[in-house]
């Protein structure tokens, strides 16, 4: 595997770039439309399961695909994950029921299982390591992209046409974003061939133990973004925005506007001294949306949000690869993003509890997230040592 390169930011970076922003679109293209779909369906009270469930199948398949990535390939790996984006958005306008559509969400979350892990550990792969918050700052640039084209042009498809003409869009999208894969050469040296065997993990290549404190980070920030997957559809719609995508774009403009920046600043001053600053913006953030009581207010505390996850994710990112070995770097990234979907995962499932469908339970929920959001500050201010990962 290449570990420098003589172009930092060659053909190859670019169509990874394209083919993440793809990706993300299409998978995010859904989300604010789904909870209104499922309570269509007679099934409003399982609403935190739109989240949970696809966080958990992707939280269950990161060992196999980490395992894969570093085994068969780090290409395969991203094409299995569009794979299943693809068929999974022909298949929504099937589901006649809250059972059908809640098992097509536990196999939907297959495609960030995949996707994410060979997409890291390439990354991973043909930048050298003092570019490689900068680096993630811009692969996570165009990830958020797609986030904020997705659910932007999901509600708008929505609107204008139909739920099931934004699933088939969504499709769409997942294949754009496998064809530009194919285009991509891949960086394992000397991959091996698919087999049954490669499937079996034992205990030890589940976890990786190099990059706990990065996933300990991961796992209580991204609480606060699967109560926001959850419940910010409904607080839209209650504070009278039609469009419930535009929280989405608000936040990811201003995530977009300062991941680069981010980026640089954590490969000159250190990873942990930058979290320490953007998970307590991070709480603020969850404050702010907690008890927004307009539109603007909301919207404006959405582009908070925005800035306190565009430096929050690259840095972990960064952090989880400056701490893994290079010949165990699909485990790494698996590691990480295990804790990401349980982050999400509990979330959602919280939110859902804590909500209750009641509007007036909006300001708890963020309460909460705020709450772990701080826990993670705690974690970096009193057990992480700053200089032990400066670079």
């Amino acid at each position: 595997m290449a570990e420098q390169v003589s172009r930092v930011y060659g053909l190859q970076f670019g169509l990874l770039c394209l083919s993440s922003f793809l990706f993300f679109a299409s998978f995010n293209m859904i989300i604010p439309e789904l909870p209104a779909y499922i309570s269509s369906l007679g099934g409003a009270e399982y609403k935190g399961l739109i989240v949970a469930l696809f966080t958990l199948t992707a939280g269950l398949s990161r060992p196999f695909s980490g395992q894969l990535a570093d085994k068969i390939g780090r290409i395969p790996v991203m094409v299995v994950g569009g794979a299943v984006c693809i068929l999974c958005g022909f298949l929504y306008p099937l589901t006649g029921s809250v059972a059908a559509f809640l098992l097509l969400r536990f196999v939907h979350g297959f495609s960030t299982g995949f996707t994410p892990t060979g997409t890291a550990a390439y990354v991973a792969d043909i930048i050298p390591t003092n570019r490689r918050g900068e680096a993630t700052g811009l692969l996570g640039l165009s990830g958020s992209l797609g986030m904020a084209a997705g659910p932007a042009l999901g509600g708008a498809i929505a609107n204008q046409f139909s739920l099931d003409t934004m699933f088939y869009a969504s499709s769409g999208a997942a294949f754009l974003s496998v064809a530009v894969i194919a285009r991509m050469h891949e960086t394992v040296s000397d991959p091996h061939r698919f087999r049954m065997g490669l499937l079996k993990i034992s205990r030890s290549e589940i976890f990786e133990p190099r990059v706990l404190a990065p996933s300990v980070v991961m796992l209580f920030c991204y609480f606060a973004y699967g109560v926001v997957l959850t419940i910010i559809p409904d607080l839209s719609e209650h504070l009278g925005i039609k469009n419930k995508g535009l929280f989405f774009l608000s936040f990811t403009i201003s995530s977009l506007a300062i991941r680069f920046m981010a980026g640089r600043v954590s490969d000159k001053y250190g990873r942990v001294n930058l979290l320490r600053v953007s998970t307590a913006l991070l709480v603020l953030a969850m404050l702010a949306v907690g008890f927004s009581a307009t539109p603007t207010q909301l919207l404006l505390s959405g582009v908070l949000f925005g800035v306190a996850s565009g430096m929050n994710s690259p840095t972990i990112f960064a952090w989880t690869i400056d701490l893994s070995h290079k010949d165990h770097r699909g485990r790494a990234m698996a590691t990480m993003y295990i804790a990401l979907e349980a982050g999400i995962g509990l979330g959602a499932l919280a939110a859902g509890w804590l909500y209750g469908n009641n509007p007036a339970n909006f300001s708890i929920v963020f309460l909460a997230a705020a709450a772990c959001a701080f826990i993670s500050f705690l974690f970096l201010v009193f057990i992480v040592k700053a200089q032990d990962h400066k670079l």
